[in-house]
């Protein structure tokens, strides 16, 4: 009963990030897309969190199984990189483009290939949002609902500039390369598997950083990938709104 009356409070401030980064990257369009497309691949984003961590249960129960056969005894770090990278990473990568590839890609209303990042974008928000929210229900019990306030809103803006930032920045990073190869049909598979390791790469050092690495560095790198990445697609949204033509993806 008790978390009844923290619900809404986690939801909003679940959601809060989202909302916050989806207004700032709306703001990059100079033709904004339908509302309705909108807010189609956000819920879309946010639905497909669930087959996400499934399939993240399944990997994970794998893994372990392989870990207690003895496959990894001496090299435990092995274990560690597939989980950070193939497990985490690249299933929320692959399963936010599939969102974006099944929604929207082909649809008449994608005339832009700045429309692709934007898309990847909102996909990313959505599923960052429930995640958020998901987050939030820690297990704090019988404290007073002031400090339940504080650790919200701390965790809301840890998660802000931090695990959100990074969805939308991996998805973005993955929706340039998908950009290009909307004018580049030749190069469409090649450009789609470069965008999808990098992003997955990316995000795996960031998670593998803070969960593996001691201090100093499980910061310093997580930092220096978000710094990295930040800068990277404020460069690439100038240079992708210069591209012409219709997307043919």
């Amino acid at each position: 009963m008790e978390y009844l009356y923290r619900l809404p409070l986690y939801i909003l401030f679940g959601i809060l990030p989202s909302l916050s980064w989806l207004a700032y990257y709306l703001g990059k369009d100079l033709h904004p897309e339908p509302k309705k497309t909108i807010l189609k691949i956000f819920f879309y984003g946010v639905i497909v969190t669930i087959p996400v961590f499934l399939l993240q249960v399944g990997l994970s129960a794998i893994l372990d199984h392989l870990k207690s056969s003895g496959l990894f005894d001496g090299y435990p770090v092995i274990a560690d990189i597939l989980k950070w990278f193939i497990v985490i990473a690249l299933t929320e990568e692959l399963l936010k483009y599939v969102v974006v590839k099944m929604a929207i890609l082909g649809n008449p209303e994608l005339d832009e290939p700045l429309d692709i990042m934007l898309y990847m974008v909102v996909s990313a928000l959505g599923f960052a949002a429930l995640e958020n929210v998901l987050y939030l229900f820690s297990p704090i019990d019988h404290v007073a609902f002031a400090d339940v306030i504080k650790v919200t809103v701390i965790i809301t803006f840890i998660r802000f500039v931090g695990s959100t930032f990074l969805h939308t920045l991996c998805s973005a990073l993955l929706g340039y390369f998908l950009a290009l190869s909307s004018l580049r049909s030749k190069k469409r598979f090649p450009l789609f598997i470069t965008g999808l390791l990098s992003a997955t790469l990316l995000h795996g050092l960031y998670d593998f950083s803070i969960m593996v690495i001691d201090n100093p560095l499980n910061l310093t790198i997580p930092f220096f990938v978000i710094v990295v990445l930040a800068f990277f697609m404020l460069y690439d949204f100038d240079e992708v709104k210069k591209l012409k033509g219709i997307c043919k993806i």
